[in-house]
């Protein structure tokens, strides 16, 4: 595998973008691979089945484009089909969030960790086990949110009562609570309205992951040593424009083209 091939990111929308941010500043020349699969989104609230299904489709999609890495930017997705990802691509290394989140929550909490996150990650206890095989004896506080991922997808600041229901679901967190982590790619997006509602330590597992990804294609020597910055090709299998918008306010870059890809 050339060190110049792509390096692969999905989720269910423009929350990976988070991840990517990241990415893109520990890794500047590598060419990169974003797929939104905003037209199922959001993954939350779907069957452990169907996120599996969806997120093998993804995955097929980058390993035909050549992706000497693939990055689950979606702690859904993480959740529901890492294993599964992990097995079917060996020849490629497959990154997830929830890990990364988990042992930094870690080394900041003194008392107890809190989760916000979607319906199904929330269900699914992953960052309960994530957390609990480091330290068996740290507190976990979870909640659900619901509508959060659908909301952010569509343009956070479109909607007049977002601070409202936000504000909701953070009041669930128990005071004890001194560490939150964003357990949804979504949530980093509107770090600045969370960190009005939340007085500890925030977590952003988007950080840590791409720290892990760049160890790895370290130790692969894969590492894109080419002159010049890495291009990103986007791609989305639903609406692009609502996408387009969301990405550039938040990457802070102007994406010249948006392509459409449907499984």
């Amino acid at each position: 595998m050339r060190k110049d091939c792509y390096i692969g990111i999905f989720d269910s929308g423009v929350g990976g973008t988070t991840v990517l941010k990241w990415i893109r500043k520990l890794l500047p020349k590598e060419n990169i691979i974003y797929f939104g699969d905003n037209k199922n989104a959001p993954y939350g609230e779907k069957s452990q089945e169907e996120i599996s299904d969806l997120s093998i489709k993804a995955g097929d999609f980058l390993v035909a484009n050549g992706c000497k890495a693939i990055v689950i930017a979606c702690n859904t997705a993480t959740a529901a089909a890492y294993d599964e990802m992990r097995d079917r691509y060996p020849g490629v290394p497959v990154i997830g969030v929830i890990e990364a989140g988990a042992k930094v929550a870690l080394t900041t909490s003194r008392r107890k960790v809190g989760v916000m996150g979607t319906t199904f990650t929330v269900k699914s206890g992953a960052y309960l086990k994530e957390v609990r095989r480091y330290n068996r004896d740290m507190e976990i506080f979870q909640v659900g949110c619901k509508e959060l991922c659908s909301m952010i997808e569509y343009g956070w600041d479109k909607i007049e009562d977002a601070d409202e229901i936000l504000k909701g679901y953070l009041d669930k967190i128990p005071e004890s609570v001194d560490t939150l982590i964003l357990g949804c790619t979504h949530y980093p997006i509107i770090r600045e309205q969370i960190e009005k509602h939340f007085w500890g330590t925030i977590v952003d597992p988007g950080v840590e992951t791409a720290m892990e990804l760049k160890k790895i294609l370290e130790s692969k020597k894969l590492v894109n040593d080419k002159n010049g910055k890495g291009k990103v090709d986007f791609f989305v299998s639903g609406e692009r424009e609502e996408f387009k918008e969301v990405a550039e306010k938040f990457l802070e870059i102007n994406i010249s083209k948006v392509y459409t890809f449907n499984f």
